[in-house]
């Protein structure tokens, strides 16, 4: 079975705020008082302008002015992560002020995770989450709820 998300990732009061920007947009609760919004094909239209210089796949064109906008609220992150029988990637950045503060960070199926961490678990912990010894960020967080970006509506 495979895992797949396109989301950005925020504080839970952010993000509500938030989610009237793009239309049709629509955000679930994570742990720790963080929210997800998944980057779903009802998004992929609503930034416009052209594919995004940081190398994300699911990000839409012209989104990545958005995230900044919303970051001067508090950090936002964009993650994807993508697995198929336990191989995968992962890509994670974080704005924070209206700049990118994380990343980019790729880890990509042929690499191995480094030390600090993967992408999502190193931006997650720069959004404040806090994981329990035995576990990582990406389980704290919850993000194994679900398989896919648009299960996260459901």
């Amino acid at each position: 079975m495979g895992y797949e998300l396109r989301a950005v990732i925020a504080g839970r009061a952010l993000l509500e705020d938030a989610v009237g920007d793009p239309p049709g947009a629509g955000s679930a609760p994570l742990e720790q008082g963080l929210a997800l919004l998944p980057l779903t094909d009802a998004l992929s239209g609503s930034g416009g302008g052209g594919p995004c210089p940081l190398g994300f796949r699911g990000l839409p064109g012209g989104f990545e002015p958005m995230l900044a906008r919303w970051s001067a609220a508090g950090p936002v992150a964009l993650v994807e992560a993508e697995y198929f029988g336990g191989v995968g990637e992962q890509r994670a950045a974080v704005w924070e002020g209206g700049a990118v503060v994380l990343g980019p960070l790729h880890v990509d199926e042929d690499e191995s995770t480094p030390a600090e961490g993967s992408p999502v678990s190193r931006a997650l912990r720069r959004l404040g989450l806090v994981a329990r010894a035995g576990q990582d960020e990406f389980e704290a967080a919850g993000l194994g709820r679900r398989r896919t970006s648009e299960g996260w509506l459901a």
